[in-house]
This record gives C-alpha cells, structure tokens and sequence, in this order.
C-alpha cells in the first residue's frame, strides 16, 4: 500500500509531545538527544514547557521538527514501513525533507531555528495579521487582488478554507468586504504574518543558510509547498525552501497530487491530527492515520486495501 508521509506545522505543539515516543523507543530518543545537543535547552522546553516560551515561533519551530522526525523514526523502526511520498506543511517541509533523508537533523533543527527567528524578526509586532477565510478561494484572490496594501493568500488549506496575510490594516479591510460578499472570517491568533511578501526579509536573510546547507538525494519524493510537485533533486531543495517564506502554502493541490500519483493512505506523523481533518476535506473518503505516540507506533496498522477498481 503507497502511504504518503505528512507533517505538521506551526500550531500543532503541545508541552510534552513526543515525550512518550523518546521513552519508549531508542530511535525517538535519539532524536531528542540530538535535539538538545544541538539546540541546548530545547529538550527541556518541549517536555516540561512552559506553552508560553514552546509556543516563540524560533522555539516551536525546531520543536515540531523534532517531535515529528521522532514520530517517524520510531514508526519505520518498528513497522518497517517506508511511505511511497511524502510532504509537510510550511516548516513541516523540513521534517519531509528529513524523513527523505535529503537533510541531516541537526541542519533541519539550525535552519528552523533561524527561520523562526527571521519570520518573527520580518514584521514588528502588530503591524501584520492572518485570518483564515471560509468561501471560495476564487473570492479571497480576486478580493485580495482588488485590497490596496498587503494581503495575500497564505495558505490553501482546504477547498472551501483559505488563510489570507499580510498588513493589519489591508487584511481587515479584506476581510470586511468578503464578509459583505457572504463569506466567513476568523481572525488568527499568530505572532507574525507568514507566507506573503512582508516575510521577503526573512527569506532573504535564510537564504544564505539554505545554499550552504548540505542536501543529499531523496529516498522518496518531496512534495514542495510552493509547486505542490513532487521534487527529487536535491540542487533545487535551496530555492524552493526559499520560496516558500513569501509563498502560498498549497496544500489542497498537494493532497490531489500525492492521490493522483497513487498515495492510497495518508499518515500524519507528529503532535495533533490538523493535517488528517485537512485530507479529509479535502479527499472525502480518505484513508488517513495518526502517527504522534508510542500507543500509535505500537498499534499501527494499515487500512484494508480497497476493493474499488
């Protein structure tokens, strides 16, 4: 059966996630002595807390990656399993890019650490806003298109859920003419607006990390957020890295790519189940699993294959 890999990003962090998978199998712990070894403290952090201080973009991101290359490990140590693609939501590209093997662990950990810290650097605090928007996606582009300043789609999360950024004041304006067009808008709770031009600093400053970083080949392909393909060249692994900083994250096409390429059960490795209720919106129907304790680890099982043609 082709399993597709996912992984999550920023909001997905709980104190204690991964915790019982470092305890119970050595592979996970690995993972968390790595953690700590190359950023000290960490450990400690995502164990005990506090939420306040796991919750710092520059902390949470390096934090999910740990918890969810902990998650995988573990599972393929135990199972024996391989996933046939694999890709991940915003930073949870870099624990795709992980499991793939194209990036060392202590790279991945540096580079999100960085990369929290330039995404929370970009914007002062305030001056940016993200909310997600529930109506056609064609609306939110056209409306944000039509806004004067700064709003964009950030993230395409599912058909009918679209997460705008940018300048406060231009995404208010956005969201009050799509609410005058009948379409309903949550305000986020973020420290920054992610994924739209205001974070060009931020991309520009991890840039040169990036080219520096040493990629290596994919076990399995990768799909990028800001292509939704599948990439298996590791020379490309820079830009699109980049790119992604300032760009849309494309989830929905992402998800009916890796279906269209075969994927026949996806599993969501890490802290929450965010990414398995997106598929599902997304592919009705689907065949998803959970992959963030050792009880999951440990009770793992792949779905009946399906009778369908």
């Amino acid at each position: 059966m082709r399993i597709a890999a996912l992984f999550p990003g920023q909001g997905s962090h709980a104190v204690g996630m991964a915790a019982d998978l470092a305890a119970a199998f050595a592979e996970a712990g690995a993972v968390y002595a790595q953690a700590e070894a190359t950023l000290p403290g960490l450990r400690g952090l995502m164990e005990a807390g506090p939420l306040e201080d796991l919750t710092l973009t520059a902390n949470q991101q390096p934090a999910l990656v740990a918890a969810s290359v902990a998650a995988f490990r573990a599972w393929q140590a135990q199972t024996g399993l391989t996933p046939a693609f694999a890709a991940g939501h915003s930073l949870g590209e870099y624990s795709a890019l992980v499991a793939a093997g194209a990036l060392d662990l202590a790279d991945a950990l540096r580079l999100t650490r960085r990369r929290g810290e330039l995404m929370q650097a970009a914007v002062p605090v305030g001056a940016g806003a993200m909310s997600a928007v529930m109506g056609d996606p064609d609306v939110v582009r056209e409306v944000c298109a039509a806004t004067p300043g700064v709003v964009q789609p950030a993230n395409y999360n599912a058909p009918t859920q679209t997460v705008i950024s940018g300048e406060k004041a231009a995404v208010d304006a956005a969201a009050a003419e799509l609410k005058a067009r009948g379409l309903k808008v949550i305000p986020l709770r973020v420290s920054a607006p992610f994924h739209c031009d205001l974070m060009a600093p931020a991309r520009e400053g991890l840039t040169p990390a990036l080219r520096a970083a040493a990629f290596g080949p994919l076990a399995f392909p990768v799909y990028a957020n800001v292509t939704a393909e599948a990439n298996t060249d590791p020379a490309a692994l820079p830009d699109l890295l980049a790119r992604q900083v300032t760009g849309s994250v494309r989830w929905v096409e992402t998800i009916r790519a890796l279906a269209d390429a075969g994927a026949e059960v996806f599993v969501e490795f890490g802290p929450g189940t965010v990414l398995t209720g997106l598929v599902e919106r997304i592919l009705p129907g689907a065949r998803t699993l959970n992959v963030g304790t050792a009880e999951q680890v440990r009770g793992f099982q792949l779905p009946a294959a399906s009778s369908q043609p």
